[in-house]
């Protein structure tokens, strides 16, 4: 099948002469907003467009004057790396009333803006799109008051309104992620990694209360993050007697020797019968001698009767019922400050360039949308779909419908649930399934963040599906060399937060080894392997740049062959280059970015950064590149050089690659079970596992985690570099040439198209088990 040829836009035909856009932040801050701001600007300044800022969200539209100020490329510089929002942000009372919006609209009209860009959350969108539908007889009316020409009318016919959410909470249907979420999560699980290690020596439990007062995603995901072994949320509040069954939880952790344990609990957590818990008699069940147990609270989570469950509810509990030293810790705003991280920089500058492609498109006709991501694709869904489907979980939970709230919040929110119900909750042994299969975990390749996360889940996962877990050390080799021995349940505690590879890792291939590693799985009787591996600081260096004038930093980043980490990470940092194997390069195009950011450098104060992929060029070494840019930059840039090396492969794992392990390792479990049951013979007690769908490959292909037959892999591999022939984050490349201020092609193929919400209602046989 022919692959459609993708269709670019270029420079001179990003048209967006004679229009102006403005963009706003409004609500609750969340980092991130800055990158997306910054996006929108110099997007809207490629294409032609003027660009406005309106400071203080809604409050700053209404005021008009000073507030609404036109925008520059140099205003954006140095904002990636900021929380918060350098524009400010303000509720707004006078916006919610004819009279504001009126005004609001004159000092539109003044400035020729027809084109809103709006960053926040639900309650924003919302007064956005009922801005938009009143626009028509906003304008007649200052026309009746004499305030404009009745020839602006027509003129300033429409109002175009596209929308960014940003919200830490990640509390809107239609988008897997919103803007600012994955940074608190950073802000969670710092806490929690800090108390842990301050906590290792004392006997004592930890309650943690995260934001979150209306949805229970960043508590849910920050206890499949930390492993919590309790988590408090508002759309599945606790069944009655929960008190009983947490302190059990607690004390059977402490019996079996574990030092560590957490419990989540959201802000303002109610039980299922709607009233506030303030106190309760629970049986007293103090054996055990577990050190640490952490209870992270969600600050909206209830209990099945609407009942507020507090954090000092929850410690008052531990401490009457158990005994155990207890402690609590509430988050706060914290959550909401720092720098953003990786991930929602590249989310926002995503959308933000989205989010003016969307505002060119629109017609007269076009619904007010919203920018979103779903896998890691684009997409633009209408915005009051997405509000009204919110408002409907908030309507599901207030009629104590549960599951159907869960089901609402989304495919990504419910598996995350189902995940983390999995893996904290052990069934006793009389209710395990027995299969009789024997399945094997390993790690190949170099070390990776959140190879910890996966083990753990696979371990665990198969015991849930009732086989014996086996572990191997030190990869292939180990496998060979039989370092192999039965895992449990427990064995894995504390694990996803581990950075590195805990069973080992080595780069030793199979192929030599072949007999010796089937005599094991024979000796081992081993069914099944589930392989982690396979063929990772740009910011604080940038930030050092901030304190001097006209500095250029040449960093060069590990990748092998492939350029993911230098393309990506200089999107996320503002790189003005990134030179790549995958893109070819010559002495030419190195010349032409010195002249760029030379003259970038000449008309204001800068800061560079030019990223290099390891194995980029065998001639064009980093030396090469940064004595280049010293000597062509003299007088103008000094240049400073960075190796980052092994570091990048070290640390604690982040809340996205321990969560994304986790899921990841849980489906291919799930998978294996799946096979192992199809495959097995009970004529001869055996598995036949011969087919092509026997080895597979699970990874996320757009919008999907998929299993691909390894041999269908050969075709769409470069084996002597070890990259995939087609890599698809080359397409956000433009998007850091473009956001630098080159002109070049922009491939809008994968562009989001205006799609409508897919509500996912709850069948009779999904009803979920209480936590």
């Amino acid at each position: 099948m022919a692959k459609p040829e993708s269709k670019k836009i270029f420079f001179e035909n990003l048209s967006g002469a004679g229009k102006a856009i403005a963009v706003l932040t409004s609500g609750g801050d969340a980092q991130g907003m800055n990158a997306a701001v910054r996006a929108v600007v110099r997007m809207g300044l490629y294409v032609g467009a003027k660009v406005y800022f309106i400071h203080e969200g809604y409050q700053g539209m209404v005021d008009g004057g000073e507030n609404i100020e036109e925008a520059s490329w140099e205003s954006v510089s140095s904002m990636l790396q900021v929380g918060g929002t350098v524009i400010g942000s303000a509720r707004c009372k006078e916006f919610r009333s004819h009279e504001g919006r009126l005004k609001a609209a004159l000092n539109l009209v003044q400035q020729g803006i027809t084109n809103l860009c709006v960053i926040g959350g639900d309650g924003s969108l919302t007064g956005a799109n009922l801005f938009r539908e009143e626009w028509s007889g906003l304008l007649a009316e200052l026309v009746e008051q004499g305030s404009i020409e009745a020839d602006a009318v027509s003129k300033y016919s429409a109002l175009h309104i596209v929308g960014m959410v940003g919200s830490i909470d990640n509390d809107f249907c239609g988008t897997d992620m919103t803007i600012g979420t994955d940074s608190a999560l950073h802000r969670i699980i710092e806490v929690v990694d800090a108390i842990m290690t301050t906590a290792q020596s004392h006997q004592r439990t930890f309650v943690l209360e995260v934001m979150g007062r209306h949805c229970g995603y960043l508590a849910l995901v920050s206890a499949l993050a930390c492993g919590a072994d309790w988590v408090l949320i508002p759309e599945m509040p606790p069944e009655d007697g929960w008190e009983d069954k947490m302190c059990q939880k607690l004390s059977a952790t402490r019996s079996r020797g574990t030092r560590l344990n957490i419990i989540i609990v959201a802000e303002g957590a109610i039980d299922r019968h709607g009233k506030p818990i303030t106190s309760g008699i629970v049986k007293d069940n103090r054996a055990g001698m577990k050190r640490l147990n952490i209870l992270i609270v969600a600050e909206g989570a209830i209990d099945r009767s609407n009942r507020p469950i507090t954090t000092d509810y929850i410690k008052d509990l531990v401490v009457k019922c158990l005994g155990f030293d207890t402690r609590v810790t509430i988050l706060g705003h914290v959550q909401r400050g720092g720098t953003p991280s990786a991930f929602d920089r590249i989310l926002a500058s995503r959308m933000g360039v989205e989010a003016v492609l969307a505002l060119l498109e629109t017609t007269a006709n076009t619904p007010a949308c919203v920018v979103s991501l779903c896998g890691n694709q684009s997409v633009r869904l209408p915005l009051m779909e997405c509000v009204q489907m919110t408002q409907e979980v908030q309507r599901a939970m207030d009629g104590k419908r549960f599951e159907e709230a869960v089901k609402l919040r989304g495919r990504s929110f419910e598996n995350n649930l189902k995940t983390y119900k999995l893996l904290a909750h052990r069934k006793p042994e009389s209710e395990l399934p027995t299969s009789n299969f024997n399945v094997a975990v390993l790690n190949v390749g170099a070390p990776a963040a959140g190879m910890n996360a996966a083990v753990r889940s696979a371990v665990r996962v198969g015991i849930s599906e009732g086989h014996k877990m086996f572990a191997v050390s030190d990869g292939f080799e180990g496998f060979y060399k039989g370092q192999i021995r039965e895992i449990k349940w427990a064995d894995v505690g504390g694990w996803t937060g581990q950075g590195g590879s805990l069973l080992g890792t080595k780069r030793t291939l199979p192929a030599k080894h072949v007999d010796k590693i089937a005599e094991q799985m024979r000796e081992h009787n081993i069914n099944a392997l589930l392989i982690v591996g396979g063929f990772e600081t740009c910011d604080r260096i940038k930030q050092s740049a901030s304190g001097t004038k006209r500095r250029v930093f040449i960093i060069e980043t590990m990748g092998g062959y492939c350029g993911y980490l230098a393309s990506v990470g200089g999107l996320a940092a503002g790189a003005d280059a990134a030179y790549i194997f995958e893109e070819p390069f010559d002495i030419k195009d190195l010349q032409a970015n010195v002249e760029h950011l030379t003259e970038k450098m000449k008309t204001s104060i800068q800061r560079g950064l030019v990223l290099r992929n390891e194995n980029c060029n065998e001639n064009y070494t980093t030396d090469f590149i940064y004595q280049l840019y010293s000597e062509e930059g003299r007088g103008v840039f000094d240049s400073r050089k960075n190796v980052l090396g092994h570091m990048q492969q070290g640390g604690a794992p982040s809340p996205f690659d321990r969560n994304f392990g986790t899921k990841i390792s849980a489906k291919a479990m799930q998978w294996v079970t799946k096979k192992l049951v199809e495959t097995f013979r009970h004529d001869e007690g055996r598995v036949f596992a011969n087919t092509e769908d026997s080895c597979c490959l699970l990874g996320m292909r757009r919008r999907a985690l998929v299993f691909q037959p390894v041999v269908q892999l050969k075709g769409e591999t470069d084996f002597v570099h070890r990259i995939p022939k087609e890599q698809w984050w080359l397409k956000l490349r433009p998007l850091m040439k473009i956001l630098a201020k080159y002109k070049t092609s922009y491939d809008v193929s994968d562009s989001g198209q205006l799609e409508h919400v897919v509500r996912n209602r709850p069948k009779e046989s999904d009803a979920s088990v209480a936590m």
